[in-house]
């Protein structure tokens, strides 16, 4: 008795370690396969023992809520649904009766309010005792009704989804690679609970009805299909389900695995519900499980195979992680020959070792994972140096986690963001080089400095057979490398990414200094305070950055492979010369306050951020206002503005 209760404080430190980390610090310190054997180990436990720490997550529904959304305690607990693996046992539970097979839909749960018609209410499911209120958010969810045609109260809960189209979509426009979303639930969680619902709307997350709670005065002749249906014709979406009996349950549940693989809404299984409201609810609940509702989680179909290598790819965090490659096996359908195995503290645990007979699976029937290691000789050793630069590397522990980094500061796969600034569109522009094909340049050794940038050509085959590159790709990419060769001196120095020098700053420096760029290198204090916008840390910076002998050399390559257009027309013959402008307020004329400020710098003015005694015009539409910069312009005296007055001085 003392052993297994010994054992099941273990179990419980572990899983509640793994599920926080999992539900509100997203990220996984253990895999899905092994958590649930645990959990189903120390459930095995509780039930041999008859009994049950207070801690345990058999018993805690879920976690409490963070940030800053105002709560909202739940009239009855949300509670989660007992699960198994068996179908067997899922049609054993079923018995006679009839049953409603559905998705068990992987998002975030939302219960949904309306009174009079009209969408009153969002609340998440939270702790399932207390949830956020997520009203605002809920009201633009892509495919929620915000009337409907029943005028009494209704309550119903559903979860809020991100599509694998949509999240594909999101991660693509996302260039950092480390700020790309694991998966479209951590993705939906973050959408649904914004404090700016803007966000929100611009996520696509979509709504999927699995019951409903009351509906006043409707007689759904106690049947949860007919609740499905009535839902249907108030305008919800509602999660796919089947009609079944213990007879055709079988047939349905391989219906659904077969069409996993088409499946655009993420599932993690399958929820098998009573169609008698009565009965279901006449059984009552325990500490944690409804009992008129099951949850079946796909049997995990696992291979054996060997385990080749690991291979270590480092980040820009400086994160090097290890990554299983085995044996091509057959998994749900697919061929897969590769894992990530997380962090150094897993890679231990199944010390792993090259040639070990492994088991691998894909967690949800989509993600490859390694379930256990047979012969565990754990022979890989933990490399000393970084894979890209050959820094030293260091392990450090977080959170008990242990995992490997690249110490060395100027490693290359740390630089991906200064590559990404370098082509960015105010700079060189280079389109096709996103963060995340720098890195996959970058990791492979095709990129070691900017100048390289302009040798890519000399890559042709490496690069088009990169995954997502073709020959077509590659052709466009070596085009616009061609073209952003020839480039201004503004955007060259700009895409060097000096400390706060941003375009407009380059453009004034530039100016300054008749675009000569030894001048301006060699630039003394006094002489960069001058430029309007340059103060003294602007200037240090600056100073400093031209100080270092890497960076001199780094620019100079640089600047043999462009080709710096020449300013032909004369600064004196400008509209603006010698005049300052300071914009506030929304602007109607022009697209926004940027594209104002490039046509007073295309016409010889200078753009800035704060009124002083040397501004010669502040812009603002509303003239008469009362804000701060408006006050400071009429106690300097300087003459305040329209958009109108402005175009008409162009004009003149």
């Amino acid at each position: 008795m003392d052993g297994n209760l010994s054992r099941m404080k273990e179990l419980i430190a572990i899983l509640n370690q793994a599920g926080k980390a999992y539900y509100q610090e997203n990220r996984e310190i253990m895999s899905n396969y092994e958590y649930d054997k645990l959990y189903d180990e120390l459930s095995a436990l509780e039930e041999e023992t008859k009994t049950v720490l207070s801690i345990s997550p058999t018993q805690q529904v879920g976690y409490q809520v963070l940030g800053e959304l105002p709560k909202e305690a739940h009239e009855s607990p949300m509670l989660s649904l007992d699960k198994t693996k068996s179908a067997e046992e899922l049609a054993q539970w079923l018995g006679k009766n009839r049953g409603v097979l559905s998705w068990k839909l992987d998002g975030l749960t939302v219960v949904l309010t309306y009174r009079d018609g009209t969408l009153m209410k969002a609340v998440t499911r939270g702790s399932g005792e207390i949830g956020e209120v997520i009203t605002n958010n809920a009201r633009v969810f892509s495919n929620v009704p915000l009337t409907i045609p029943f005028r009494g109260e209704l309550i119903l809960r559903g979860e809020a989804i991100i599509k694998y189209s949509d999240f594909r979509l999101i991660n693509q426009q996302i260039e950092d690679v480390d700020a790309k979303y694991k998966n479209p639930r951590n993705l939906c969680s973050g959408s649904v609970r914004q404090l700016n619902n803007q966000i929100t709307a611009s996520r696509n997350v979509n709504f999927e009805a699995f019951s409903l709670v009351s509906a006043a005065g409707v007689d759904f002749q106690n049947s949860r299909i007919r609740q499905f249906e009535w839902l249907k014709k108030q305008g919800f979406d509602v999660v796919e389900y089947k009609e079944v009996t213990k007879e055709t349950l079988p047939e349905a549940v391989e219906g659904f695995a077969a069409s996993i693989s088409d499946q655009d809404i993420p599932s993690d299984g399958l929820v098998l519900m009573f169609d008698d409201i009565a009965y279901g609810e006449s059984l009552g609940r325990t500490a944690k499980f409804p009992r008129n509702a099951i949850a079946y989680k796909w049997a995990d179909e696992i291979r054996e195979t060997t385990l080749t290598e690991i291979k270590w790819s480092p980040s820009r965090t400086g994160l090097i992680n290890p990554v299983a490659m085995f044996e091509p096996v057959e998994l749900e359908g697919t061929t897969v020959s590769r894992a990530s195995v997380h962090n150094l503290s897993i890679m231990e645990a199944l010390e792993l070792g090259e040639g070990d007979l492994i088991t691998v699976y894909k967690a949800n029937m989509i993600i490859p994972q390694i379930a256990d290691n047979l012969t565990r000789t754990g022979t890989i050793k933990i490399p000393g140096n970084c894979p890209v630069c050959d820094g030293k590397t260091e392990i450090r522990r977080m959170n008990d986690v242990k995992s490997l980094y690249c110490t060395n500061l100027d490693c290359q796969a740390k630089q991906v963001k200064s590559f990404a600034h370098f082509v960015s569109r105010d700079a060189l522009n280079i389109d096709g080089l996103s963060e995340a094909t720098l890195e996959k340049f970058i990791l492979g050794g095709l990129i070691r400095e900017l100048a390289d940038i302009f040798h890519l050509a000399d890559h042709e085959e490496t690069i088009t057979q990169m995954e997502g590159f073709g020959k077509k790709s590659y052709d466009n990419l070596i085009q616009a490398v061609k073209t952003a060769s020839h480039t201004s001196l503004p955007r060259l120095i700009y895409g060097l990414g000096i400390a706060g020098i941003g375009l407009a700053n380059a453009k004034m420096l530039c100016r300054e200094f008749q675009y000569d760029f030894e001048k301006l290198r060699h630039a003394e204090e006094e002489e960069l305070i001058a430029v309007s916008g340059i103060g003294k840390v602007l200037a240090e910076a600056w100073i400093s950055y031209f100080q270092e002998d890497k960076n001199n050399q780094m620019v100079d390559r640089v600047r043999k492979e462009i080709t710096i257009e020449r300013e032909t027309k004369n600064e004196e013959t400008k509209k603006l010369n010698g005049m300052t402008f300071v914009i506030t307020g929304s602007v109607t004329h022009y697209e926004n306050r940027k594209a104002l400020q490039e046509v007073i710098e295309t016409n010889g003015g200078k753009a800035v951020g704060s009124v002083t005694s040397k501004t010669t015009y502040l812009i603002n539409n509303d003239t008469t206002s009362n804000s701060s910069k408006n006050k400071k312009a009429k106690e300097l005296g300087v003459p305040i503005i329209s958009e109108d007055d402005f175009i008409q001085i162009l004009e003149e």
